[in-house]
């Protein structure tokens, strides 16, 4: 059975905090083939103070004079634009997704009773917004750009104490016994998959690290995808061939707009040529059980060797093994008999080439 990774476009805020913007986003990765659109959720001034300064990225693709606050401030997307969205993404048969980096975002995410909810890198740490993802039942996928494994499990005890809904109030000890917990494992599996990550915009290929999927599978027994901020997306084509569960990847309408994240994201064209891709990747991956497939299966004879006559033989004569060889087609006795043929006797007269 082939399998269908969850592609999502992340839309972010390459809306430039134009409405109209956000619902050409939303058309162009349906268009795309993209599974979901993903938003971000915020109330600037709640994750920002006037003090935080910009990434590197972020200086270089808005100025480095504005400060983080203020450009969150541009970017903002208010909730009443969510509702138009939500509404666009149903008619375009596509799944809305929003991130929330504030507990107020948090809560009006969940209000609207999303499929599910997606915590970014920054937040991985941010225990209270994890406990209350899993407080509310939320299906959740989490990103882990930054994070060393001991961290993702610190965050995955956090999820599990609150999808277990245990009765020991919130804490560095009770989140560790949630994760020893076999019954808030099971929980916590059933809610949550994760996004491997670098965080760095655009991400230098070197850094990517892809075998760390395998890693975080193993150590954690949970789904894992991959958040990709490198240029072009053969990246996201290796990640599935490596067995991605989820492919997240920005899309923007022009890559050379003023903003964060354009430089680092797919026009809609590239999008949808990644799309098409990860599905042939998908496809080529098969069922892992090694046999012929139709398509080739009439290639044997053509492809393969019979064993023939290596020169003119009388009936009766005595077999010897520069009697015979092995040549195309495949349609006679297999070369695997050329031992057992080996000082037998000729049941006809045979000419060069003939099988025996």
């Amino acid at each position: 059975m082939t399998t269908h990774t969850l592609i999502i476009a992340e839309a972010g805020v390459n809306h430039d905090g134009s409405l109209d913007k956000a619902i050409a986003l939303v058309d162009a990765a349906a268009d795309a083939g993209a599974d979901v659109v993903k938003f971000q959720t915020f109330n600037a001034k709640a994750v920002a103070g006037g003090a935080a300064k910009k990434a590197g990225y972020q200086q270089r693709t808005t100025g480095a004079a504005e400060s983080q606050l203020a450009m969150l401030e541009r970017l903002e997307l208010p909730q009443s634009a969510h509702q138009v969205l939500i509404a666009r993404a149903a008619e375009r048969n596509i799944e809305f997704l929003s991130t929330p980096f504030d507990d107020a975002s948090l809560a009006f995410l969940l209000s609207l009773s999303l499929p599910r909810i997606k915590i970014g890198s920054g937040d991985l740490t941010n225990a209270p917004l994890l406990h209350a993802v899993a407080k509310a039942g939320a299906a959740l996928i989490l990103s882990t750009g930054m994070a060393t494994l001991g961290e993702i499990e610190e965050a995955l005890g956090v999820l599990a104490h609150g999808y277990g809904q245990l009765a020991d109030p919130p804490g560095i000890a009770s989140f560790r016994a949630a994760w020893r917990d076999p019954a808030a494992r099971a929980a916590l599996a059933r809610h949550v998959s994760l996004l491997h990550c670098t965080t760095e915009y655009p991400c230098p290929v070197a850094d990517v690290n892809l075998a760390a999927m395998a890693t975080m599978r193993a150590a954690f027994q949970l789904p894992v995808g991959y958040s990709d901020h490198t240029d072009g997306f053969e990246v996201s084509v290796a990640a599935v061939a490596l067995g991605a569960a989820t492919i997240e990847k920005h899309l923007t309408l022009d890559r050379k707009a003023t903003g964060p994240d354009h430089a680092a994201s797919l026009e809609p064209d590239d999008f949808k040529q990644m799309v098409a891709a990860i599905r042939n990747v998908e496809r080529a991956l098969g069922d892992g059980v090694k046999a012929p497939k139709e398509s080739e299966i009439r290639n044997v004879p053509v492809a393969r060797k019979s064993i023939v006559a290596a020169r003119a033989l009388k009936a009766g004569e005595t077999i010897g093994p520069t009697d015979i060889t092995t040549k195309r087609p495949g349609a006679g006795r297999p070369p695997i008999d050329y031992w057992s043929l080996i000082g037998t006797t000729a049941l006809r007269a045979l000419e060069p080439d003939d099988p025996l």
